[in-house]
């Protein structure tokens, strides 16, 4: 993992950067926001920028947005200067980390806010048979294509392949094609000379020339413009690129792996990708079964995420009983693996007495088990006929805030909870407090109307 840390904190930053180092990251530091702009366009890429809660995080987070630098932020200060914390949360910073450094602290930071440390966890057969292919071919430079649904962990599996690489020392470079405007995506790319289009403040290094020496994941390419997929075919050919309002190529020495949760084989015969690109990437194609092909997988997952999610949350790890279990095994799982870790995250936080209960296990029909209860509230007759009459936008804020509740006004967890990035919880919260209704803040859990 690569860590930027911006400001000095009289050596407290140090110390924390040391722990930093001895958890395996790769750790730049930086005294200024502005020299951290620098670095980040320049290509000196960061998986989490760790910053002085003092600095202007507004400014900081701001100026990441507008240029589109997706790095985490996570605040940082001496003692409890609780309204530092609370405006660095509402600037956008993930999290708020105190000093003097705690060990325990900035490892579980590091994990929860980078997601570099997760494992693909697998016992089914088939899945076993993928890992083995995968294993096999990794070492190799070909690129790969992997597909399969939604939430299967593609982005895993490329971060897999890179980590049992012989470019495994150099940078992992993530893209999500889907995620970037098409107008923007080949700047993000390609990188841009200062003045080529309107907001390019400065010269901007792209992915390609950022991943130099390692690989490049591009996730969901078969949502990329066809015009941009020939440029990108040129890129793999010539192994160089032209950054856009460049004078001339630059050399990049990249691996590509790509994924499509698409039939890349209908994309390519609807026209809607072109063939020579598709035998480009698709040297080798790993395909990832979907949680309901690989049963024996559900078990073991759901275990892990109980783990994981009891410790993030202080709560103690309670096992899956029996019928909770088999409720999980005979469930569809449209969203494969996320659907169920969000599954299990809530049934850590609803879950009461020595076991994980079937009335703790809430599954994506939005039903509960008959007679359980949330808050006070009966809901197993949460059902459709309940709903009627009701605008999307009030069950919506009734479900946010409810969940927001139960996360004791953690928003980082409730955003996991309720699938959306914590950006769109964050705005939508500020909505509702303009609009006059009570929002849990971190520590707090009884809203109302206010």
């Amino acid at each position: 993992m690569r860590l930027l840390i911006i400001g000095t904190l009289n050596g407290q930053i140090g110390a924390a950067s040391q722990i930093a180092i001895q958890r395996g990251a790769k750790v730049q530091q930086v005294d200024t926001e502005d020299a951290a702009l620098e670095a980040l366009r320049a290509g000196k890429g960061a998986d989490l920028i760790m910053a002085d809660v003092s600095l202007d995080m507004a400014k900081l987070i701001g100026a990441l947005e507008t240029e589109r630098i997706s790095v985490p932020v996570v605040a940082c200060g001496v003692g409890n200067d609780t309204q530092a914390a609370v405006r660095a949360i509402r600037a956008g910073a993930k999290e708020y980390l105190p000093l003097p450094p705690d060990a325990e602290l900035i490892a579980a930071v590091l994990e929860a806010v980078a997601e570099e440390t997760q494992a693909i966890i697998h016992q089914d057969p088939r899945m076993a048979e993928v890992m083995r292919v995968a294993d096999q071919v990794a070492p190799s430079e070909a690129s790969i294509l992997v597909t399969g649904p939604s939430g299967t962990g593609k982005e895993l599996m490329a971060r897999h392949i890179h980590n049992r690489s012989k470019r495994k020392d150099g940078p992992f470079v993530a893209v999500n094609c889907a995620a970037i405007p098409e107008n923007l995506l080949e700047s993000e790319l390609f990188g841009h000379e200062k003045g080529a289009f309107t907001g390019a403040v400065a010269r901007r290094i792209g992915k390609f020339e950022e991943a130099n020496g390692g690989t490049i994941l591009l996730d969901e390419i078969s949502e990329m413009d066809p015009r941009l997929q020939a440029k990108l075919l040129r890129a793999i050919q010539e192994r160089e690129i032209d950054r856009v309002g460049g004078k001339k190529p630059v050399q990049v020495n990249v691996r590509i792996v790509a994924t499509s949760n698409r039939n890349m084989e209908e994309e390519v015969a609807n026209g809607n990708f072109r063939n020579d690109l598709y035998f480009r990437l698709n040297v080798m194609n790993l395909r990832l079964p979907a949680l309901q092909e690989r049963p024996a997988d559900i078990p073991i997952l759901a275990t892990h995420f109980i783990k994981k999610y009891a410790e993030v949350n202080g709560v103690p790890e309670r096992p899956l009983s029996a019928e909770s279990a088999a409720k999980l095994k005979s469930h569809a799982w449209a969203g494969n693996v996320r659907e169920l870790e969000n599954t299990m995250h809530r049934a850590v936080l609803l879950a009461s007495g020595d076991e994980i209960g079937t009335e703790a296990i809430i599954l994506t029909e939005g039903t509960m088990e008959a007679g359980s209860e949330i808050g006070g509230t009966d809901a197993g007759g949460a059902d459709i006929a309940g709903l009627v009459g009701r605008t999307v936008a009030d069950v919506e804020r009734e479900l946010i805030i409810d969940t927001l509740q139960h996360c004791i006004g953690n928003r980082t967890h409730a955003a996991n909870i309720l699938g959306i990035s914590i950006r769109t919880l964050r705005n939508k919260l500020k909505t509702y407090g303009d609009q006059g209704f009570a929002v849990p803040q971190p520590g707090e859990a009884s809203p109302g109307t206010a």
